[in-house]
């Protein structure tokens, strides 16, 4: 419930109460606290046991952990029901990078190492070569 409460904000925490309800207070402060807990945690058993119970027998493995979307994402990628984790391990980006930059340069079949204009590297520097520099008309009513 507190799983992200440090050393440091406990302390403040606790000299806060005693500051806050005296050391005399404190325990009674604390018993009522603990009560409020208890019966908000019966409270809400209750009516995840009652909302079970109406939902009926084929929701029996329900669980409200599940309303969360990352729960439920992740209980779903691990059960593979989509066979996504062959499709994660048959993509391979490096080779469809490579084929993507041979397909580019003309080089069909060639190997991305290969000795070419520029090393086989694209150079982002150098503005394409093309039949004229000449840009588009510009129309401003399509805009």
């Amino acid at each position: 419930m507190f799983n992200d409460i440090g050393p440091l904000e406990l302390v403040t925490i606790v000299v806060l109460a005693v500051l806050l309800f005296g050391p005399d207070k404190l325990p009674k402060v604390i018993q009522d606290v603990m009560r409020t807990i208890r019966k908000i945690r019966e409270f809400s058993e209750s009516a995840k046991h009652d909302i079970r119970r109406e939902l009926g027998p084929e929701f029996k493995d329900f669980e409200f952990e599940d309303l969360n979307p990352k729960t439920f994402l992740r209980k779903q990628m691990d059960s593979d029901d989509f066979g996504l984790k062959e499709i994660r391990n048959g993509f391979d980006l490096k080779r469809e990078m490579a084929e993507v930059t041979e397909a580019v340069h003309g080089r069909d079949g060639a190997s991305p190492s290969a000795p070419g204009p520029s090393g086989g590297r694209v150079d982002m520097t150098k503005r394409p070569e093309g039949p004229g520099d000449e840009r588009p008309p510009y129309d401003a009513d399509a805009t």
